[in-house]
């Protein structure tokens, strides 16, 4: 069985990461693209809602949304009532009880669902995963920056409500945390640095805690670092792990390991694969309900504006 796969919304990622990966995975047929302004691949045909693709007629299995948060769960109900399977970009929606509605319609509808947490695929996460497990953790600090300006280019949603500020990448380091510690981790204090011209952080401060978390364990994230830094340092049982470039190298005191040479979304698409296949759906909301204990407990703090 090939599944016809339809892309919504056509940005950077989407293009950069979604179409190759589904071009190079049999499983799956690009079978088509939705964006408002009718963009997507050369020889793609692509349309202007998922209202005018329902109504073209194409054969269409599954769609991969790559829209903003907020619009996410109307797409999903839209592709639900036609019969497709979803992928959902991460953060899947903007808060947990839209999350939770879409989870409940996916049910309904006996469709496959798949939160997408890409970086939770990057190559070395599993075996930080593996060396982690069952022991002691005995320090942790995350420390997620860039510079927006280079990833994030004229994308004003980021800065309104539901854009998630420097939370749309720190998410990421966020699901690979929540992923690889062998005990479950919360947010026990933030702050939050908002420039006086937005609506999101451009920085955040997470302290972290819970049974079996150190009482220095902390995260660090900012979107005015010119040098990328997505990593995760933890001490163990008298061991020292990295995990660098967003989970793609792994170093064990100060030993680089051996990890697979792919990158995130081809084995986030065999993971979907599969899913369809056997008629199952993967959401993890841990990711989100950390960076929403953020906003519940964060400190607020005015900064100068951003441009």
């Amino acid at each position: 069985m090939t599944i016809a796969i339809a892309i919504v919304g056509y940005g950077k990622i989407a293009e950069d990461q979604h179409v190759p990966a589904i071009l190079g995975n049999p499983a799956f047929r690009l079978a088509a693209c939705v964006s408002r302004r009718r963009a997507g691949p050369p020889g793609v045909p692509a349309f202007a809602s998922i209202a005018d693709l329902r109504a073209s007629g194409l054969k269409i299995d599954a769609v991969a949304l790559c829209n903003t948060p907020v619009e996410r769960p109307a797409a999903v109900f839209e592709a639900l009532d036609a019969g497709w399977h979803v992928l959902m970009e991460k953060p899947p929606a903007a808060t947990l009880s839209a999350v939770w509605q879409i989870v409940a319609a996916a049910e309904a509808a006996g469709r496959t669902l798949f939160a997408g947490w890409h970086c939770r695929f990057a190559p070395a996460v599993p075996a930080a995963k593996a060396m982690l497990a069952g022991r002691r953790i005995d320090s942790l600090l995350i420390d997620w920056r860039e510079d927006v300006r280079k990833w994030h280019p004229g994308q004003q949603w980021i800065w309104e409500p539901g854009g998630f500020g420097v939370f749309d990448p720190g998410i990421n380091g966020l699901s690979v945390l929540s992923e690889i510690l062998p005990v479950d981790i919360a947010v026990a204090a933030a702050r939050l640095e908002t420039p006086a011209n937005r609506q999101t952080p451009i920085a955040a401060r997470l302290a972290f805690g819970g049974p079996g978390i150190p009482a220095d364990a902390h995260g660090l994230f900012d979107w005015r670092e010119p040098d990328d830094r997505w990593n995760i340092r933890i001490e163990f049982e008298g061991h020292d792990l990295l995990l660098t470039h967003g989970g793609s190298r792994l170093m064990v005191d100060g030993v680089e390991q051996p990890v697979p040479d792919e990158g995130e979304y081809p084995p986030l698409y065999r993971r979907f694969a599969v899913l369809v296949t056997q008629g199952g759906s993967e959401v993890d909301l841990r990711p989100l309900q950390l960076v929403a204990d953020a906003f519940l407990l964060g400190e607020r703090v005015t900064v100068a504006p951003f441009d």
